[in-house]
């Protein structure tokens, strides 16, 4: 698959097949996923791969609104996206580069997610990346060590559904040109 037709052929997913994903298909994405941009390279995404079926089970109970946490029950796997903290907006001396401050963390955190997304659909998984949940709930139960923080969710299994396209902006509406 080139890349053009990846990204306009991948869609949210958010109704999965049972079957599980093979820990080798799992490397592969995080090995093309951590190619992704970061703040002066400092590459702080990480993942967590989450199949305990107790474990997704007690995420959707108890740390998810309803929307998510019907994907998260049937998905076979769930992908916690974190972050080391304190690392990106930052100079050497500590202090901010720019007035986004560290808001650049969750601007690494979702370029790695789509290339996560891109190289899963690459595998022929299908994914949704989820950012409404108990942080604090999911992150003890994880237990994310204290220099992480939850960055986001993603649902992830061989899709049992195959949406159309939603409609998308024409280029005049995207794009201005000075």
């Amino acid at each position: 698959m080139n890349v053009t037709e990846c990204l306009k052929t991948r869609r949210s997913i958010r109704k999965y097949k049972p079957d599980p994903v093979d820990h080798s298909i799992i490397d592969s994405i995080v090995s093309s996923a951590s190619y992704s941009p970061s703040w002066k390279n400092t590459q702080i995404t990480r993942y967590t791969a989450i199949e305990n079926s107790s474990l997704l089970s007690e995420i959707a109970d108890k740390f998810t609104p309803d929307y998510n946490s019907n994907i998260i029950r049937q998905a076979p796997l769930l992908i916690a996206v974190t972050f080391i903290k304190g690392r990106c907006g930052y100079e050497r001396d500590g202090s901010f580069t720019t007035k986004k401050q560290d808001r650049w963390q969750m601007f690494d955190v979702g370029a790695a997610c789509q290339n996560f997304c891109l190289e899963a659909w690459n595998h022929g998984l299908g994914t949704v990346i989820m950012g409404v949940f108990d942080e604090d709930g999911i992150s003890e139960l994880l237990d994310i060590p204290d220099g992480q923080e939850l960055g986001a969710l993603i649902a992830a299994g061989y899709p049992d559904i195959a949406p159309d396209a939603p409609k998308r902006k024409s280029v005049e509406q995207l794009l201005q040109y000075r």
